[in-house]
């Protein structure tokens, strides 16, 4: 789970983290009043959207020349003028994709005077174990590009559990990213608070992109971004409370009150799968025959005939789906069960479009018989090889 940046900042700032006054807006008659409760003379009003490269995105609305997701702006008017430009308008930025998102929330900031910008992410680095820091000089930019430019400009600081981030830790950290001062004295309780929190809340990704140091010399959060680990949610009341709905797609809403694995693609092949490795193999091998699949979905090994049939009606939601393969190898999931979830859920909501099951293991003969005693226009499969060329073949006819 995601949330906006200023819902992480605000949760950092009760790690003791220094973050700038701020505001958030639903409507652009709130920014005047935003705006005089804050300090200025120098205010930043940010458009808040689960997506990156805000600043550098542009509104469709708007037309090229037009101002990116992030202004600054030096009167009270200025940020009303800017409020009615963003809010309601579709800001594209490199990681929402050529649809853009539409701008609902909008955060006035106050301004900072910036020396440096620096990178600061926390995450779990597989390859040892631990909660590691990643950071970087290069601040304020493409992370993916400095590693790809510059890799010797990123640096990995891995942290031992069961003592935290000491002293060695900080001033390791502090030495990549070049502090000193005031700054390095505020890194002795930043990093200390940023990795409490991470742990705390359960979070997968904590970056702070990027991590100024201001011409006073001290250090201040000036963005965050934040994902939480989905299945530790259920300890994080507070944590749950911040999701913004209208920030995710409605079938990932939807799934996730049935507790399905989904993840919405922009293919048109749906596919509904029980195993995430069976899953992949199945989007890997509609690619090979030059189709592109619509959805990742796995059901899971227990799902019961009600669970599938909410996956089948997820997957037939879709506007763009011109065809669903069913592919399930039963082990603890038995394939009559999915025989009659498909089955159920193709007679409440009908079935438009092209459908080959594909089934294998636990039950497979009942399972065929249910789906060829159905009278619905459900095509069998013998493997994976098959199915896949089956239903390509059939949107394709």
């Amino acid at each position: 789970m995601n949330i906006h940046e200023y819902q992480a900042k605000a949760l950092l700032k009760g790690y003791g983290a220094p973050v700038a006054s701020g505001v958030p807006i639903l409507k652009v008659e709130e920014a005047e009043a935003a705006a005089k409760s804050l300090p200025g003379p120098l205010y930043v009003v940010k458009s808040q959207i689960h997506a990156g490269g805000r600043g550098k995105g542009k509104f469709k609305e708007l037309g090229p020349d037009a101002k990116g997701g992030v202004r600054l702006a030096k009167s009270i008017e200025e940020v009303v003028a800017h409020a009615k430009e963003m809010l309601g308008n579709t800001l594209v930025t490199v990681q929402t994709g050529e649809a853009g998102k539409q701008v609902n929330r909008l955060y006035i900031e106050d301004g900072a005077d910036i020396a440096r910008e620096l990178y600061c992410s926390l995450l779990v680095d597989r390859s040892v174990g631990q909660v590691a820091f990643v950071v970087s000089t290069e601040g304020g930019m493409d992370i993916e590009a400095v590693a790809h430019d510059t890799p010797e400009k990123i640096h990995t600081i891995a942290i031992n559990p069961e003592a935290g981030v000491t002293a060695a830790d900080v001033a390791a950290i502090a030495k990549a990213l070049e502090l000193d001062g005031a700054a390095a004295e505020d890194a002795k309780s930043l990093f200390p608070a940023l990795y409490k929190a991470f742990n705390e809340k359960d979070m997968a990704l904590l970056e702070v992109n990027p991590l100024i140091v201001m011409k006073d010399g001290h250090l201040r959060v000036l963005d965050a971004k934040m994902s939480f680990d989905g299945n530790a949610l259920f300890r994080h009341d507070d944590v749950k409370a911040l999701r913004d709905e209208t920030e995710e797609d409605a079938k990932e809403i939807e799934a996730s009150k049935w507790d399905l694995a989904y993840v919405a693609l922009d293919g048109n092949i749906g596919c509904m799968v029980n195993g995430a490795g069976l899953a992949m193999a199945t989007m890997d091998i509609i690619k090979l025959y030059g189709k592109e699949p619509a959805n990742f979905c796995d059901v899971g090994g227990g799902a019961g005939k009600e669970k599938v049939a909410a996956a089948f009606k997820i997957i037939t939601a879709d506007p763009k789906v011109e065809g669903i393969l069913v592919n399930i190898f039963g082990g603890i999931m038995k394939c009559d069960v999915i025989a009659e979830g498909v089955v159920a859920a193709v007679q409440e909501v009908g079935l438009k479009v092209p459908l080959v099951v594909r089934l294998e293991g636990t039950n497979v003969e009942l399972g065929k018989k249910i789906l060829n005693e159905s009278g619905l226009a459900i095509t069998a499969a013998d493997d994976l090889d098959d199915a896949a060329k089956k239903i390509v073949a059939a949107i394709n006819a």
